[in-house]
This record gives C-alpha cells, structure tokens and sequence, in this order.
C-alpha cells in the first residue's frame, strides 16, 4: 500500500490480533506487511492509551496544525512587512517635509 497508509480499522485489527496473543512476525508475514510497521502501530497505540511516554495521535495532529498555522502567519507578516517598504518607497510621510531652522 505504500505511503497511502492504512485504514484505522485495519490497524485496529491488526492490533487486536496481538493482543489476542499472536506473535508480529506471524501477524506481519500472513498480512504481507513489514513488522515495523506493526511495531510503530503498537507503540502509537500504548503512547495513545497512556502506557508509554509520547505525543498521542491527538497531539500530534494538533501540533502539525499549529506548525502550518505559523508557517501561514511567518508568510502572510513577510507580505505585510515587505509591502509596508514598498509603500514607504512611494508615499511621502505624513505631514510632508520639514524645513529644517
């Protein structure tokens, strides 16, 4: 299936297969998928259900908005920042020029 990933449900069947006591090897080999991959899935599901330390898959997918919601705002300060030079290059100051005394 490559990078597509799996369905939730699919996961979830293979994590269920484990914890009814089959081995990953054997789990992995009849499914045709690599046993890392099922290594992964179980370690995200014990961090999901508060047995080992990590962002849950929660976190994760808040954090991974969060870092497109500042790549967003980095992007649309250097619009504004370089229009505001664009514009100081072309409009006089308020209040003309001064004389100076």
């Amino acid at each position: 299936m490559g990078r597509r990933g799996y369905p939730p449900e699919f996961r979830r069947k293979v994590l269920d297969l484990l914890e009814s006591g089959r081995k990953v090897a054997d789990v992995a080999r009849d499914l045709e998928i690599s046993d890392q991959t099922i290594y992964a899935w179980r370690r995200q599901d014990r961090i999901d259900k508060g047995l080992e330390p990590g962002l849950t898959r929660v976190e994760k997918a808040e954090l991974t908005a969060a870092r497109k919601r500042i790549v967003e705002l980095e992007t649309e300060l250097a619009i504004h920042r370089r229009a505001s030079e664009l514009l100081g290059k072309v409009v006089p100051p308020k209040g003309g020029s001064k004389r100076s005394r």
